[in-house]
């Protein structure tokens, strides 16, 4: 390590403009060590047998409720564009009273907001829908 201890003339000492970088290393080669130390303790965790979910094909029912969200966050059931919340309210809340109850799936556009298909969960919730999915498009099985 070095020490500037004054100049042999004893003059003022000019301004050093240099960054003294011992210091730094010396921290980052002790923060190395501790990491290096401890990381074997974090990476044992708790052993704990995960559920396996496989995601298998569902037979649509005729009875199921099938409400399409396009990009611009318009509703549609069937063919029938929803107005607004409202109107699903209601329509959800004639289809929750029947036995067995219907579930609803929804179709969203890839680019929908989320915001327009939460509108769809909270609408479905609040009228007592139990049964709530998603449709997707499964991925190409293709490389």
């Amino acid at each position: 390590m070095g020490m500037s201890v004054g100049s042999d003339s004893g003059d003022d000492d000019a301004v050093m403009s240099e960054i003294n970088t011992t210091p730094l290393v010396d921290i980052m080669l002790v923060l190395l060590i501790i990491f290096l130390i401890t990381s074997p303790v974090v990476l044992q965790l708790q052993k704990v047998n995960l559920p396996a979910e496989v995601n298998q094909v569902t037979k649509t029912a005729p009875e199921d409720i099938n409400i399409t969200v396009n990009k611009d966050g318009e509703m549609y059931w069937n063919q029938s564009r929803i107005a607004n919340t409202d109107e699903l309210f209601k329509f959800f809340a004639e289809q929750s009273v029947k036995v067995p109850q219907p579930a609803v799936k929804v179709r969203g556009d890839q680019t929908t907001r989320y915001e327009s298909i939460g509108r769809v969960i909270y609408t479905a919730q609040r009228a007592g829908v139990q049964k709530v999915g998603f449709v997707i498009e499964p991925p190409d099985k293709g490389g």
